[in-house]
């Protein structure tokens, strides 16, 4: 049986994570949906769109469904949805209740606080993952559904990329709130530093003297080595998960030490 306070994280949080999930299955449906009748107009709309733009949203192409895919789901609002989703989870795991009063209840119960940061952990991470599979449940179907030659591997290597790089802001989102106790750094942190990596990975697409900055970059490894059409690439997913599971004991280290405000 599942610990209470994990059960408890998820029926408090439960409307958040059906209308996340929700919300990401259904954008990815709508413009997977539509390619169909980009595909007849797409050199023209690829055309249309300076080669620069191209280049700083890593869209190597539109004309072939992955390239369509990576262009839609995975280039920019896809992955920014799900890392909306996955801060503001994580966000209410130590800051929320610490912000608002609530903390003292919940160390109430017969926990150790190690116990404590690590099952509210459990329980956004699991909400998480929810989420940010819904792109790889919806394409799984829709793909072969709607005749687009990508192959199933691909998908999965993209999608997992995705996953992996929500647990990496979710670890980051989680330090920073088991540090601070504060939502508005959480919100912060995460913001600053997902909008200067993605540039960073953008920025890298623009120049030769630029490139090494993708290195730096969580975008990159998720996307940056372009699954759809390259399939899995371990090593860079490892570094994603890596960064999550690193930054997220780091979080139940530190917020055991901390004294925190109840």
């Amino acid at each position: 049986m599942l610990p209470p306070l994990v059960r408890k994280t998820w029926r408090d949080d439960r409307r958040a994570i059906i209308g996340w999930a929700l919300g990401v299955g259904v954008f990815t449906a709508i413009y997977t949906g539509f390619y169909s009748q980009f595909q007849g107009a797409a050199e023209l709309k690829q055309n249309a769109l300076p080669k620069g733009m191209l280049d700083f949203l890593g869209i190597a192409d539109m004309l072939s469904p992955a390239g369509y895919l990576q262009a839609t789901v995975f280039s920019l609002v896809g992955p920014l949805l799900v890392l909306m989703c996955a801060v503001t989870l994580a966000a209410r795991t130590i800051a929320r209740p610490e912000e608002d009063g609530g903390m003292e209840l919940l160390l109430a119960n017969p926990l150790s606080r190690t116990a404590f940061a690590v099952q509210r952990l459990v329980a956004a991470a699991a909400a998480i993952t929810l989420v940010a599979v819904m792109p790889w449940i919806v394409l799984s179907v829709l793909v072969p559904a709607i005749g687009m030659d990508v192959p199933a591997g691909n998908v999965a290597a993209a999608c997992v990329g995705l996953l992996l790089l929500a647990w990496c802001f979710a670890g980051i989102a989680f330090l920073t709130g088991a540090l601070t106790g504060k939502r508005g750094a959480v919100l912060a942190v995460t913001g600053v530093l997902a909008v200067a990596t993605y540039m960073a990975n953008a920025l890298s697409n623009l120049s030769d003297n630029a490139t090494w900055l993708k290195y730096a970059s969580p975008f990159y490894y998720f996307i940056g080595t372009d699954p759809l059409h390259t399939g899995w690439h371990p090593g860079a997913l490892l570094l994603l998960a890596g960064i999550g599971i690193t930054t997220a004991l780091t979080g139940v280290i530190l917020f055991n030490r901390r004294d925190v405000g109840v």
